[in-house]
């Protein structure tokens, strides 16, 4: 090789560079390179044979009307009469501050079991205190997610309700409680503690203080054994006291209307477009109709569920080591193997599979979906096989302009906001595994009698693994298994949320 060539020596400079890169470069850099290997394999279609098939299918004009048909109703409405057993409100014992973590719907129940501690106690609640997301860094205070002055007004019959604590009690801040052991901290709350252990634990401390902090907070109520009208003030909270600020009404509205009445427009690639033209049926058979979908396939979700993905090696190392980095190895389903977790249906669908299930359901290519996810693992390369099945498929970015998002920008919880303002609006929502957004989804639309599809996890587990189904047969397995998952009344049983399952506490018989 001659040396002295302008071409060669470009070569030996680039070998060198990537020598001194592989070698120097700190950890993250390798896992960044993992990622990329990650992000070039979940292209690669994992049950291609029925993905063929998919790709041709036809849906029948009585299959469409069925799947876009609202649900009957099922003999109950919602519980309107007030929570309230008082014509006013008996004095104040004291005040109730709460410190909630997790994400915009884990701290949404926390907001309504600190409304039904605080009427328990008969206290005044201080507007909640969100802490900072660990995992996206999210600042963002109550006033900034939902609307007070309606959440004041809403439960003025039932609690008392403060924005702010008095002079006297400023010194009760988030710090205050991080820096030391303090007398008016309550600690100890177990998970699903009862009413009795409130009286029992932070009557004394209101008594003595006139003030309590509790915190950790998180699922310290439990949802059985409680008075009737404990139960009701909780639904009221999550149902009608809980509103979202006016700029996230207004963008959800935006984007549930861009996708009912598209405008149309040319489209040169995937990432430019503002809005995609649709057929314009006028059957009714899905015209002006969309599916609200949440993959709910985030990096977290995928090397927790320790199942694989289809991503090759590299896959299974990066997930092996973020799972190791993040839990230390604390993880119950590492312990199985991916053929055991399948079959009890603990690994979340991926884009893939969901699409699968869609198609198998009867929706069609000009089916509209819109994505309600903060960010999918793997990236375009693994959400391309859904959008191959359904090209009509829409997120923020796709139905509003940057200006019109600049409020939520970098803003996880009002990112999630708006997901969840659209996926109510929806005909129809689906999640790809359960979780907090596809719990908190679920109650509120069944407590709404609004139509939810509930993936069969065990079952689609099994027949994913099954490679030499056939089409018709994997379609009449997926139609059998979601009989009666399609948003049917599921009264909730003991232990079970009242926040998922809000049947029969928070509704009553229609006359």
């Amino acid at each position: 090789m001659d040396l002295n060539h302008p071409h060669h020596g470009g070569v030996l400079l680039f070998l060198f560079t990537a020598l001194i890169l592989l070698f120097f470069l700190p950890p993250f850099a390798h896992a960044s390179s993992s990622s990329i290997l990650s992000d070039i394999n979940a292209s690669k279609l994992r049950h291609s044979r029925l993905f063929k098939h998919a790709l041709q299918r036809q849906s029948s004009i009585e299959q469409l009307s069925d799947l876009w048909t609202p649900l009957s109703n099922q003999g109950w409405k919602p519980f309107a009469e007030s929570t309230s057993a008082f014509s006013s409100l008996p004095e104040s014992t004291g005040f109730i501050q709460v410190f909630l973590d997790g994400g915009l719907n884990q701290q949404r129940m926390g907001i309504c079991d600190a409304v039904a501690i605080a009427k328990i106690l008969n206290a005044t609640l201080v507007i909640p205190y969100l802490e900072v997301n660990p995992v996206w860094q999210d600042t963002s205070l109550f006033a900034d997610i939902f609307d007070v002055d309606h959440f004041v007004n809403i439960l003025k019959d039932d609690i008392l309700i403060v924005r702010e604590l008095p002079d006297e009690y400023e010194w009760s801040t988030r710090e205050y409680y991080a820096s030391a052991i303090r007398s008016t901290r309550v600690k100890n709350a177990p998970l699903h503690a009862s009413a009795n252990w409130y009286h029992e634990n932070v009557s004394p401390v209101l008594e003595s203080y006139g003030i309590a902090a509790i915190s950790p907070f998180s699922h310290r109520l439990a949802f059985d054994n409680m008075p009737i009208e404990i139960q009701r003030l909780r639904c009221k909270v999550n149902f009608e006291a809980l509103v979202f600020v006016p700029h996230v009404r207004s963008l959800g509205e935006a984007l549930v209307s861009r996708l009912r009445y598209p405008i149309v427009e040319n489209i040169n690639a995937v990432g430019t477009k503002y809005l995609r033209q649709v057929i314009d049926t006028k059957d009714g058979h899905g015209a002006g109709k969309f599916v609200s979908l949440h993959l709910r396939f985030d990096k977290d979700m995928a090397a927790h569920s320790a199942c694989d993905f289809g991503g090759g090696k590299a896959e299974k190392l990066a997930l092996a080591k973020y799972r190791q980095t993040i839990w230390q190895g604390r993880v119950m389903n590492s312990r199985f193997t991916d053929e055991e977790l399948r079959n009890q249906g603990r690994c979340p669908l991926t884009p893939e599979e969901i699409g699968l299930l869609l198609a198998a359901l009867g929706f069609d290519n000009t089916t509209r979906l819109y994505l309600a996810s903060h960010k999918v693992y793997g990236g375009e390369a693994r959400i391309s096989a859904l959008r191959q099945l359904f090209p009509y498929m829409e997120d923020k970015k796709s139905l509003a302009s940057s200006e019109e998002r600049a409020h939520i920008k970098g803003k996880a919880s009002l990112s999630a906001a708006v997901d969840y303002y659209v996926s109510m609006h929806s005909d129809i929502f689906i999640s790809a595994s359960p979780g907090n957004m596809h719990n908190a989804m679920l109650g509120h639309r069944t407590y709404l009698n609004l139509k939810t599809i509930r993936p069969n996890m065990a079952l689609l587990g099994q027949i994913f693994m099954n490679k030499s189904m056939s089409w018709s047969d994997f379609q009449e397995a997926v139609v059998e298994g979601q009989r009666n998952r399609l948003g049917e009344i599921k009264e909730r049983k003991p232990k079970q949320s009242i926040y998922t399952y809000p049947v029969p506490d928070c509704v009553c018989q229609q006359r």
